[in-house]
């Protein structure tokens, strides 16, 4: 019976909200499938661009949508999640592709599964929130502002095979290549960029994307206009899903790729839990957060499985599948049968889609998803938080994302110890007689203020010390230890020290430790 009962406690927050909504699925049928169909048709051009963005075949992003997007939504715990390709990958799909090939990134998208897998059953998703704010904002920008910089190319039209990988690189090629600017994909991609900030302040319910892309799409055809499209530089999309299809794993090639599989399990991780918080707040609802990092998990393998590239919920389409209204997480499959529908009768047409009006749309996109006035607000409320957000934001940008990440969350921790810290209270408290003395501990006592605890010096009158300790919020060991090395040295001195007002909660660390006896 324990055995049952820890199993089923264990597995509780495993569940899938698929399962946990099955009872409402019948009176939300309707609106799931309004939603889902209109998130669908929304995610096409996002799925073509983010592919393109991310240097592979543009059908790579729809067969991710598919697969990802399917079993997200059905294994998820969100009953909102939207799940596919995200500007948030971008640039570490380019950087594995162009490294290892496609097979390499299907091996490090199997591996990123994996420990997806092993993060919920290890129960890590609370762990995820721990993640600083400054960071999260800091890598998205710095997201963004590699995302803009990829499509310069296309956005202007320009000429070149291949995009150098690093962020300055690209700069001085664009520079160079200035003076072959193409006006027609420049007026395009124009067009495209500021349709979408109108529509979206004028006309917010319209899917300003599609209405844009099919508008750029047929001048361009019916014009026989001098711009690049999708079939020109990719060739025909091809319209089933590919057969499954497993990489050649071997031992070497997964210790090689270990590092990219963790780096995209990270951001994958993150950028789901914090998409799956977004919908929460706007519906006032509760996700699960083991059970979305499992469902993560199981996408990634099966988009690897099935051609397509790493997926992760996508915050901008999971918001806009709660404003048509979605319920449960049908939504979500149906957003991804909509789009298989789609790929596998309208496949051609997809072709004639001008590179340049993709490119607009990314541009949009990326300006959305930096959110670059709220980095202004982080820096004026606190310049620690700011110091952590721009080296954050400049690391992704100009070295890499992992790194970036690390550095921001380490940095953060260290400035969290710093001003604890100064939140401790260490103050000598003289009594009515000469020779006896209090000494008030408050705040934290930790690691950190252990040393500062160990430099004080008794009051040269002091021959009895009473030590306060009701004040304590936070205690560790390196604190204890440091209490109980002052009571020796000071007892050294010929001081009569006392312990006083231990909180229950401390007592055992106390005795534990040889500090107290009873």
């Amino acid at each position: 019976m324990k055995l049952l009962n820890f199993l089923s406690a264990y597995f509780k927050d495993l569940i899938p909200q698929s399962v946990r909504c099955l009872p409402e699925m019948g009176k939300t049928f309707l609106s799931d499938l309004f939603a889902g169909m209109s998130v669908g048709i929304i995610a096409i051009p996002l799925a073509l661009a983010f592919a393109i963005a991310s240097g592979v075949p543009p059908e790579k992003g729809l067969y991710t949508v598919v697969v990802g997007g399917f079993l997200i939504s059905f294994l998820g715990g969100s009953r909102f999640q939207i799940g596919g390709p995200t500007g948030a990958y971008v640039v570490l799909i380019y950087s594995i592709f162009n490294a290892r090939g496609f097979e390499g990134l299907q091996i490090a998208t199997l591996i990123s599964g994996c420990l997806l897998i092993l993060m919920a059953l290890f129960k890590f998703g609370r762990l995820m929130k721990y993640v600083p704010q400054p960071v999260i904002v800091g890598f998205t920008a710095g997201i963004a502002v590699v995302i803009l910089s990829s499509q310069l190319r296309d956005f202007f039209g320009l000429q070149v095979d291949a995009l150098p990988p690093q962020f300055l690189d690209k700069c001085t090629l664009f520079c160079q290549e200035a003076y072959r600017i193409n006006p027609w994909a420049t007026l395009f991609a124009a067009f495209t960029t500021g349709s979408l900030f109108w529509m979206k302040r004028f006309l917010p319910k319209v899917p300003g994307a599609i209405v844009v892309l099919f508008v750029a799409t047929a001048a361009a055809y019916l014009f026989a206009l001098p711009i690049e499209t999708i079939e020109g530089k990719f060739g025909v999309i091809p319209n089933p899903l590919p057969p499954y299809s497993l990489p050649d794993i071997t031992w070497e090639r997964l210790r090689e790729l270990f590092p990219d599989g963790l780096a995209l399990a990270l951001l994958g991780a993150i950028e789901a839990l914090l998409s799956a918080a977004v919908a929460d707040r706007m519906t006032g609802t509760r996700h699960i957060s083991n059970a979305e990092l499992l469902g993560q998990g199981a996408a990634n393998i099966g988009t690897a499985m099935f051609g397509g590239i790493p997926a992760t919920a996508a915050i901008a389409r999971t918001s806009a599948n709660i404003r048509m209204g979605a319920k449960t997480p049908l939504a979500g499959m149906f957003h991804a049968i909509t789009l298989f529908l789609v790929v596998y009768f309208l496949a051609p047409f997809a072709g004639k889609i001008p590179l340049a009006a993709l490119a607009g749309i990314l541009v949009f996109v990326a300006w959305n998803m930096g959110e670059f006035s709220h980095l202004v607000q982080i820096a004026k409320a606190h310049r620690t938080d700011g110091m952590v957000l721009f080296l954050t934001l400049i690391l992704t940008v100009l070295v890499d994302i992992t790194l970036a990440v690390q550095v921001g969350i380490v940095l953060s921790a260290l400035l969290i110890v710093r001003r604890m810290g100064k939140a401790a209270q260490l103050k000598f408290v003289s009594t009515q007689e000469p020779d006896k003395h209090a000494l008030s501990v408050s705040g934290p006592l930790f690691f950190s203020v252990s040393e500062d605890l160990k430099r004080l010096d008794l009051p040269p009158s002091c021959q009895e010390l009473m030590i306060d300790l009701e004040g304590i919020t936070l205690l560790d060991t390196s604190g204890v230890l440091a209490i109980k090395e002052c009571i020796e040295r000071w007892t050294k001195q010929g001081v009569k020290v006392s312990i006083h007002k231990i909180k229950e909660e401390w007592v055992p660390l106390f005795r534990r430790l040889g500090v107290i006896q009873t």
